[in-house]
């Protein structure tokens, strides 16, 4: 620019600042911005802000309170936009005190919130397990005059389900359509997984044909949660029939869709469907992870199909996917309960090995092992090293 005769200015330098926080290249935002101070660039609050925001985007919340520490002993007074990314970035690390301080700020300062800050509070506050304060915030919105959208609603929704307040979710999800707002796929969804979490499964079934009626498009995510939800209360068949319904209608099940059901199965000892649908799996070429492989070699084990576990195992080794240390302990712990000791010891040398560690259960069944008279030196010995 410089050398076609363009000095560039503060909004240039500014676009500059915000391009470089969005591609990730902060350090050299951080220099332009110094580099900046250093010349006859008047840096305002859009610049601070924008740099601000990147920085507690990329979690680094401590230098873009430095940051805010500068622009306010230069004058340049925060606004709304940068407050609320601050807010934000303290929220994701549950650092709630600090994020009460620059609210008092606010205040003090005479800086509305608007239902972007009451979103951010209603969801850390929700995230951090303080319903009532949430709600208590939710109240003051509405006093102030502030309609709440859909995502505060999810928000307390969503708290109530895990709390297993299941009465004030749903009187959460009824405010939606009370007070004018749209009802979307997430909201059903977060109520439908709170109903099949708590074992309700036909307020479950009445949500998702709710939906169908009201023309809310039902994605896999719906299909996942009820099929889960059947799995719980062991109604295997309602599990498949959705399974068989959602493929009808054109929804494509993802690798959660198996790993749900593939467990439900396995838990509730219908086998030969599991394998059938492990099968179907292999037959369509389907992406395997290993919370899949983990379920299959558990499910084996427990079917006392030991050598089919243990190939299982060793085609997840030359596969895309590898075992990891739940999968070590599942078939350590198959191993033990066939008495397959010597097997079993191969597969602890390969735990340690891998600097892995050996979960409560397997810890306590070798532990039960050691007090007979059957166990061997190498397990003592191993034993010690282990521990």
């Amino acid at each position: 620019m410089k050398k076609k005769g363009y000095d560039p200015n503060t909004v240039t330098c500014g676009t500059i600042v915000n391009d470089l926080c969005k591609i990730g290249e902060i350090d050299v935002a951080i220099r332009l911005l110094r580099k900046m101070g250093k010349g006859n660039f008047e840096l305002d609050v859009v610049v601070y802000s924008t740099f601000i925001g990147s920085l507690c985007k990329y979690k680094l919340v401590t230098e873009a309170l430095n940051f805010l520490s500068e622009m306010k002993g230069k004058g340049i007074r925060p606004d709304l936009v940068t407050y609320n990314s601050l807010i934000q970035g303290l929220g994701n690390f549950g650092q709630w005190r600090e994020a009460t301080t620059l609210l008092n700020e606010m205040t003090q300062g005479k800086i509305v919130l608007d239902v972007k800050t009451f979103s951010i509070l209603v969801d850390t506050l929700c995230k951090e397990g303080m319903l009532t304060e949430a709600k208590e915030v939710f109240d003051v919105m509405i006093q102030g005059g502030i309609e709440p959208d859909t995502i505060i609603y999810n928000s307390l929704i969503d708290d109530y389900c895990l709390q297993s307040k299941m009465d004030g979710a749903v009187k959460a999800f009824n405010m939606i359509v009370e007070r004018g707002c749209s009802l979307d796929v997430f909201s059903y969804n977060i109520l439908m997984n709170g109903y099949c979490k708590n074992k309700r499964i036909n307020e479950a079934m009445h949500l998702f044909h709710k939906m169908s009626n009201k023309g809310v498009t039902v994605d896999v995510v719906t299909y996942n949660t009820l099929i889960g939800g059947f799995c719980r209360v062991e109604r295997l068949q309602g599990a498949l029939k959705l399974f068989r319904m959602m493929r009808a209608r054109g929804q494509h099940p993802d690798v959660q869709t198996y790993v749900v059901l593939l467990d439900g199965l396995f838990k509730n000892k219908n086998f030969a469907e599991a394998m059938a649908l492990f099968q179907e799996m292999e037959d369509n070429k389907l992406h395997h992870n290993t919370v899949i492989y983990n379920i299959l070699i558990d499910g084996l084990c427990k079917e006392g199909l030991i050598d089919e576990a243990s190939e299982l195992l060793k085609k997840m080794d030359g596969h895309v996917c590898s075992p990891n240390e739940c999968t070590y302990n599942t078939i350590i712990q198959g191993l033990l309960r066939h008495n397959e000791t010597s097997r079993a010891m191969k597969y602890l040398h390969m735990v340690v090995e891998k600097d892995f560690s050996a979960n409560a259960t397997t810890a306590a069944m070798f532990i039960d092992l050691l007090s007979t008279t059957q166990v061997d030196k190498n397990i003592q010995e191993l034993h010690q090293k282990s521990r």
